[in-house]
């Protein structure tokens, strides 16, 4: 294919909460491109319902915010991570309050904030918007404050192909926009395009969410760490003619119920804390009762709360769900576990910068140590707006032009065969081997049938669902390395041959 070539001052690949949050930060630093796959309001931030955890209420102090994480991540969470997520995350919220964010307000005083609870956090910390659409509001605030940038320039449909290497440093990275391949050049990069839950058949990730960043940055030799470590959300809607729609943690958090197909409360059998035991815990026991009760699901139950309060709280699951004819404030919902988050990505350090000169790397596709091995819930969020301002005030600071006049053609470009159905086998094998609970035999046998699809990983592509197939064949190689390594149990990897 015919290259051509573009320069920038800073390039952010991804477009969700991370990116954006970076690209405000670069702004007064040079011209900046934030390329996205899909058009601008699209992305995993927008999909994401529960909310944004700080400590900003009354009850709640930073310390404490930080123990919850730290006991979430099972031990494995970077301490040093996690201050700078708990300190700065009040500063990076008030910022978007005055940006304009219309965050819930306590019905009895509007000048006050609403916080919920969620599971393994000891306090509410959990702030909102319009209910259950906060990551929208996000999308929607951050864009607001992007358009009114003029250094910064929005790039659509611009699918990344690799990264672009020169003399050691990254100096760019080759995208398709509309059939056309380009080069973009420049002084600095960050990648901050999500997760991977497309890898596996049953997620709650959007349909763009194939692991592109950390699947890049591999290739260009970034290193990945705690790839074993995939969070599954407990419940997640379950119907045959329905998405795997999210029902977010929240509404266990107001009190919402988890039956068995029997009607029997299950949840106090696993853990103390019953509902609100960690996501892992609750993912686990759900497969458990699936299995003992050879059933496709178990049920939310919301119908013993005001049917007012749910519809209001959850308008936008109310809504989704009667759609597909459930009415969840007054008949139980079928739900079933879902991939939603990988903790694992490209490592980086307190400020967004990975082992690569001029690659600086925030949000999902990343591994700063918070999450360790299970992400306390909606710290999601909240990483993306610290890291993705650390990540572009970094990126400012390791600006250097390269000197770079041309690129290498792109060779060879190659064509898939059958690519629908090799993504299909991919994404079924990941669920049913390297999914929830995992053993030697499982992992093994995942590991030979990927192997079978490596030759795909030594050509280039110039469709969106071959580089898309590419970057997910990836990852699930290095996900199925990383869980046949960690030989114990811990978080969200659970083993049943565990050593531990």
């Amino acid at each position: 294919m015919p290259i051509e070539i573009e320069r920038v001052d800073f390039l952010v690949i991804g477009g969700g909460v991370a990116g954006l949050r970076a690209a405000i930060e670069l702004a007064p630093h040079g011209d900046v491109l934030v390329a996205t796959k899909d058009v601008p309001t699209e992305s995993t931030t927008r999909h994401a319902q529960g909310g944004i955890a700080v400590a900003l209420s009354d009850e709640d102090e930073v310390g404490i915010h930080y123990e919850d994480t730290i006991k979430a991540g099972a031990g494995l969470s970077d301490e040093a991570a996690v201050r700078v997520l708990v300190e700065e995350g009040p500063e990076r919220i008030q910022e978007l309050i005055d940006w304009g964010a219309e965050f819930d307000r306590d019905g009895a005083d509007a000048s006050k904030l609403s916080f919920t609870l969620e599971a393994a956090h000891s306090r509410k910390r959990v702030l909102h918007a319009h209910g259950d659409s906060t990551g929208r509001e996000l999308v929607r605030v951050l864009l607001k404050k992007v358009q009114g940038l003029p250094s910064v320039r929005r790039y659509p449909s611009a699918v990344v192909v690799d990264l672009i290497m020169h003399e050691g440093r990254c100096v760019g990275a080759y995208v398709i926009q509309h059939g056309v391949l380009r080069a973009v050049l420049a002084s600095a990069t960050v990648l901050a395009t999500g997760g991977a839950g497309q890898v596996y058949a049953v997620t709650t990730n959007p349909i763009g969410a194939t692991a592109d960043g950390i699947a890049v940055a591999a290739r260009a030799g970034a290193v990945t760490h705690h790839m074993e470590f995939v969070q599954f959300h407990p419940t997640s809607l379950q119907h045959p003619w329905a998405p795997h729609f999210l029902l977010s943690e929240a509404m266990r958090g107001e009190g919402a119920l988890l039956i068995n197909v029997c009607g029997e409360r299950f949840m106090e059998r696993y853990h103390p804390k019953g509902e609100l035991a960690p996501r892992d815990i609750v993912s686990r026991a759900i497969s458990a009762e699936l299995h003992r009760t050879e059933a496709q699901h178990v049920f939310l139950d919301l119908t013993h709360m005001d049917p007012a309060f749910v519809q209001k709280r959850f308008p936008n699951i109310y809504s989704t769900c009667l759609g597909f004819d459930f009415d969840i404030s007054r008949e139980p919902v079928p739900v079933s576990p879902a991939m939603h988050y990988i903790m694992g990505g490209v490592r980086t350090d307190k400020d967004g910068a990975t082992n690569l000169d001029g690659l600086l790397a925030a949000g999902e596709c990343t591994n700063t140590g918070i999450h360790g091995a299970n992400r306390l819930a909606s710290n999601s969020l909240l990483e993306g707006l610290v890291y993705g301002a650390r990540a572009g005030a970094t990126a400012a600071g390791q600006a250097m032009h390269s000197g770079l006049n041309k690129v290498e053609p792109l060779a060879p470009v190659r064509t898939i065969p059958a690519h629908d159905e090799i993504r299909g086998a991919l994404r079924r094998l990941m669920w049913e081997r390297v999914g929830i609970i995992r053993c030697e035999k499982s992992l093994t046998e995942a590991r030979e049938e990927l192997s079978r699809w490596e030759f795909i990983l030594e050509a280039h592509y110039q469709t969106r669902r071959e580089l898309e197939l590419k970057n997910m064949i990836q990852v699930g190689i290095l996900i199925t390395d990383a869980a046949l390594a960690r030989r114990e149990s811990v978080g969200a990897h659970f083993r049943t041959d565990s050593e531990a």
